[in-house]
């Protein structure tokens, strides 16, 4: 039943999500926090693929049949490079759906004559989707009113599925726990397998903390030239309560809170960036996504090659983004094990740790809002208080100017004394500023 929603789920999450994001309104302040969310998550992404790459936790003996993926064993590199590349702006995006394009292996093994023929394989395309989905996405949030109607659409049918996926998890205990000892009645060494879960668990632990402790105070010093240390104190509270509800929604009021009254944030920007990066910051996602994949590569034996690495960061990374708000992490996994050909039945090994990473990451998830909402104020928060200046100046002058016409036609007064008053409290505003 999960793997039924992973179509309908990426596309109307992608779009809506983009389709809301109102660049014109938020001007510089809303590019700047998505980029910056877009550059956490990739250098996620790269740390916890160096990582699993360095620590190798899949052990192919954790399972008594061995899977080898051949998929690309007759491609050449350079052919699967553009694979990628097709594969990312496809012609048909029905047939991507179900089918997704390679390089025929007969051309790349005749002698290294490659006359660049492609055939097409059975496998969902998510690549090319993800791509077609996040540009018309944008492209709805650029026309602004008139597709406000299509934009609902959409949100209302993300919902729809989120209520949907939210009611195949009542089956979860039960599923959950089947497909478990169905896995672990086919395995030969279960003493093997543990060791391998724990290897798995410790590398994504290292790989928050090193996000947590080194990346995000390394980006925050280079763009503000301030003490992170401060912003992480402040977010201590919504942390533990991340942490102990494993839910960044829980932890938005604290979080609004925290960055207003101690580290006196405008609100603007605080209730504006923190509800933001509620939905759109996935670094802990897509690190743990990215590990979570190539574990379970290593686990079926699958060396994977350069193409295959790019191909697994670039979809987990948008996969993250367009997957934020759903309940269940492991279900973004399944997007990225089928672009990449991997069986979806391995992530049940997964299940037995995930309690555990869901929280963590969800928590470090919240403590990079914070860091996010303190670089925007850094660069934002003085511009928004002599814009809020001159908005209170231009509002009083144009206030005493309107009185004075009205009473001319009657009393026809001298206005030298108005524009007297406005000037001095145009003087006494500036005095303030």
């Amino acid at each position: 039943m999960l793997k039924l929603l992973i179509l309908p789920l990426i596309i109307f999450s992608l779009i809506s999500s983009l389709a809301q994001m109102d660049a014109k309104k938020s001007g510089r302040m809303g590019i700047i926090a998505v980029s910056y969310y877009f550059t956490t998550a990739t250098l996620a992404t790269i740390v916890s693929i160096t990582l699993v790459l360095l620590i190798h936790p899949g052990n192919p003996k954790m399972k008594e049949n061995h899977i080898a993926n051949t998929t690309h064993a007759n491609v050449s590199p350079l052919n699967s490079i553009f694979d990628l590349i097709r594969n990312m702006f496809p012609d048909n995006i029905v047939r991507a759906t179900f089918q997704k394009i390679q390089s025929s292996s007969n051309s790349s093994s005749s002698g290294g004559d490659d006359d660049g023929s492609t055939e097409y394989i059975w496998g969902m395309n998510v690549l090319g989707i993800i791509v077609f989905c996040s540009a018309l996405g944008i492209s709805l949030s650029q026309i602004g009113e008139q597709a406000k109607h299509v934009v609902n659409i959409f949100v209302i049918l993300e919902r729809a599925v989120m209520n949907l996926i939210k009611a195949v998890m009542w089956f979860a205990p039960v599923g959950i726990i089947s497909l478990i000892a169905g896995n672990l009645i086919e395995l030969d060494d279960l003493s093997r397998t543990a060791e391998g879960l724990m290897l798995y668990l410790l590398t994504i632990l290292a790989g928050l903390m090193i996000h947590w402790l080194i990346t995000t105070p390394i980006l925050y010093i280079i763009l503000t030239r301030k003490n992170p240390f401060i912003v992480a104190r402040t977010m201590l509270q919504a942390f533990f309560t991340a942490l102990g509800t494993s839910s960044s929604g829980a932890a938005l009021p604290i979080s609004i809170n925290s960055m207003e009254t101690k580290m006196k944030i405008d609100k603007r920007i605080a209730r504006f960036i923190l509800p933001l990066g509620n939905t759109i910051n996935v670094d802990g996602n897509a690190l743990y996504e990215a590990v979570a994949v190539i574990f379970i590569a290593q686990m079926n034996n699958m060396h994977l090659s350069l193409p295959q690495v790019i191909t697994i960061s670039i979809t987990t990374t948008l996969a993250s983004m367009g997957t934020g708000s759903v309940p269940i992490g492991l279900l973004p996994v399944l997007l990225v094990l089928n672009s990449i050909g991997l069986p979806v039945s391995d992530v049940t090994f997964l299940f037995t740790v995930d309690w555990l990473i869901d929280r963590i990451r969800t928590a470090i998830n919240v403590m990079g809002d914070g860091f996010t909402t303190a670089i925007v104020s850094h660069h934002f928060g003085d511009q928004l208080s002599c814009i809020e200046e001159e908005t209170e100046m231009s509002e009083g002058c144009s206030v005493n100017k309107n009185d004075a016409n009205d009473m001319k036609g009657l009393l026809t007064p001298d206005l030298n004394g108005l524009e007297i008053g406005c000037h001095d409290k145009k003087l006494k505003s500036k005095n303030v500023v």
